[in-house]
């Protein structure tokens, strides 16, 4: 796809701030349809390929994030991933997880921007306004994902039938299938090259990066309905 650029001002490019941004799946969707994008996490992030800002992201949000035009936020999702509350929690495994959902829509909602928080399958509270799978995309995982928007809304694509199974072992017993599974390791798990065929994340290797992640290809379809709406907010507030 050729990215587009619509101004809300003359000579300068829309710009989002990705929050919690690991290694820039996310951001790299948002440059993909036209974004001037920058990233902050608690951690830091050299693969990173944007500007980047190093600090906590809900603090940022709150003295910052009025200053983007669009606000993308990925916290930390452990808390109600389906797989932290299903099989870990059977099993005893992991420890507590700090749950910044809330905190995170009360600091991007202070902005009055529009904003986008994402999160996987389980029990995570937020509103499902859209839900994006890797088969949407023809991509090689599932990694399904929810999004919720705050102020604007995009339609919900439609959710395709899988082909088949996400390759690995579960419970003793193998599956083959067409998609591989980018998380953990051991068991069947992705090789770090799988997994950035599959994501379509070529820029790091570092396995944690590419375990959180989330496909460009998400964001660049949320980035590219981002900037209509902002671009149509902006002529009817200005026309």
């Amino acid at each position: 796809m050729t990215a587009i650029s619509l101004p809300v001002a003359a000579g300068r490019r829309l710009r989002v701030l990705d929050a919690f941004c690991c290694a820039g799946g996310a951001g790299t969707g948002y440059a993909r349809a036209g974004f001037d994008v920058t990233g902050i996490d608690i951690r830091p992030r050299p693969n990173y390929p944007y500007r980047f800002v190093l600090g906590d992201a809900v603090e940022y949000i709150r003295a910052h994030g009025a200053e983007y035009d669009l606000i993308h936020t990925s916290p930390p999702c452990q808390a109600g991933c389906a797989l932290t509350v299903g099989t870990n929690t059977a099993m005893g495994w992991g420890a507590p997880h700090v749950d910044l959902v809330a905190a995170t829509r009360a600091a991007a909602e202070s902005t009055g921007r529009p904003y986008i928080i994402e999160q996987p399958n389980g029990r995570a509270p937020v509103r499902k306004d859209i839900s994006l799978c890797g088969e949407m995309f023809h991509l090689g995982v599932l990694r399904h994902r929810n999004f919720e928007l705050g102020g604007w809304t995009m339609p919900n694509p439609a959710h395709p039938r899988h082909r088949g199974r996400v390759r690995g072992w579960r419970h003793g017993q193998y599956f083959d299938g067409p998609y591989v599974a980018a998380y953990g390791a051991g068991g069947g798990k992705a090789t770090i090259p799988e997994m950035q065929q599959a994501m379509g994340i070529t820029w790091t290797d570092v396995r944690e990066e590419l375990t959180e992640a989330i496909p460009p290809a998400y964001t660049e379809l949320i980035g590219r309905h981002a900037l209509l709406h902002l671009t149509e907010r902006h002529f009817a507030l200005s026309g």
